[in-house]
């Protein structure tokens, strides 16, 4: 009889973020939960914020580069791509990150956003946070929702992986609607995550092919 083929190893992922961790903690619950087929190598923080303390105390490995205290974006940028280098990164994750960073050549295709509303609208500078929800609002919109994207060095233009929707009701406030967009946020994510890890996910142009 042959050798047993070895087990691929997980998809190892970055992690990069400036908020509380709430995107990366759900996809740390849907590995734990065995949905998920990977592992979170490494996290990056833009800034101090309360993500920090939550990953160092479940064990990830974590680090802090300030975006305001590196002279600019590339020097930035390479420090970001250096920590991910060294990690052995597979797929990058924005969770709530907030700083700009230029995309290296070796992570092109391999760097992956959830933003608060349907792209291409509600996109660009900023439009994060409750500024998205209260522009959904203030236009009139009767439906909103999440997408996941590949990044680009063009500000959320880069090509959408999957959308998902979410009712604009009667009488909403920003932070209702973005709860609720939230929820398909927290189903978004991981989908894209197991696309990618399964080798469905193929850019054709600036368009996504699902395989």
């Amino acid at each position: 009889m042959g050798q047993p083929l070895p087990k691929p190893e997980p998809l190892r992922l970055g992690v990069l973020l400036s908020g509380g961790g709430r995107t990366l903690f759900n996809i740390l619950n849907e590995i734990r939960q065995g949905r998920l087929d990977a592992e979170v190598v490494v996290v990056i923080a833009s800034r101090p914020c309360a993500g920090i303390e939550r990953c160092r105390a479940a064990g990830l490995d974590v680090h802090l580069v300030p975006f305001k205290q590196m002279p600019d974006i590339p020097a930035y940028s390479r420090r970001i791509a250096e920590l991910l280098d060294a990690a052995r990164t597979g797929l990058v994750l924005q969770a709530g990150f907030l700083s700009p960073w230029i995309i290296p050549p070796q992570y092109r295709g391999r760097v992956m956003n959830i933003h608060p509303a349907l792209l291409p609208g509600f996109g660009g500078h900023g439009m994060f946070g409750h500024h998205v929800h209260e522009a959904v609002l203030a236009a009139g919109c009767k439906v909103s929702g999440c997408t996941v994207h590949f990044v680009t060095n063009e500000y959320d233009r880069g090509p959408i992986i999957l959308q998902r929707t979410a009712p604009v009701l009667e009488g909403d406030t920003p932070e209702a609607l973005a709860d609720r967009v939230f929820q398909e946020e927290l189903l978004a994510m991981p989908q894209a995550i197991r696309l990618f890890a399964e080798g469905r996910l193929h850019i054709e142009g600036d368009v996504v092919r699902v395989r």
